[in-house]
């Protein structure tokens, strides 16, 4: 099974994901866990790019490119191989980020978009897509406060990170059937909670 957890800036995804993993673990099933753009040596190399702050000329094409590549390389050396092996592929980010971001976020045609990552994914889509929601704002305050990584994309301006934010919501409303929505602006045991609740309800079927 493939699982994705998508969600603003600051939702909490990373933080989420490994406990979550280790609780699926405990249950008896087998877990991997990666993120996007990155989880292969290729991929990392790409991330360090797409993220730092110094390429903040980037232009949008460019950056949809780059994200593609990672995915491409993503999706044939870590998850076709892990999904044939029956685990369970728990990912942070996925596709859905391309049409968030840049997408609703730079505005650029989503069918074209929607081509695109046909291609680089070979047609993969999750079997479940978790929205980690959360006011884009909120989440952009969280991620200063924690300390962590600030980079490229959490530095463009506070209205594109709305736009994405209601870009997720848009696509929750046209694919309810693979989408559930976790409100992250609870505290974090309750998302971690919710997350677990709803991933073996889908497990069992």
């Amino acid at each position: 099974m493939f699982i994705t957890l998508e969600g603003p800036e600051g939702s909490g995804k990373t933080s989420q994901i490994q406990p979550l993993a280790e609780y699926l673990h405990q249950q008896g099933y087998e877990v991997l866990t990666t993120r996007e753009p990155g989880g292969t040596v290729i991929g990392d190399q790409i991330r360090s790019t797409l993220m730092d702050l110094r390429n903040a000329g980037m232009s949008p094409r460019t950056e949809i490119l780059l994200f593609l590549a990672a995915r491409a390389q993503f999706v044939d050396e870590i998850v076709r191989p892990a999904l044939a092996q029956g685990k369970i592929v728990l990912s942070d980010r996925y596709a859905d980020s391309t049409l968030a971001y840049q997408g609703y976020g730079h505005g650029v045609d989503l069918a074209v978009l929607r081509q695109m990552l046909q291609f680089a994914t070979g047609g993969l889509q999750p079997d479940l897509t978790l929205l980690l929601d959360v006011d884009p704002l909120e989440g952009l305050r969280r991620r200063r406060s924690s300390g962590g990584e600030w980079n490229r994309l959490d530095a463009y301006p506070a209205d594109f990170h709305q736009r994405v934010r209601q870009g997720y919501l848009e696509l929750v409303q046209a694919e309810p059937q693979r989408w559930l929505v976790i409100d992250a602006g609870q505290p974090p045991e309750q998302v971690q909670s919710a997350l677990r609740r709803v991933i073996l309800e889908r497990l069992k079927r």
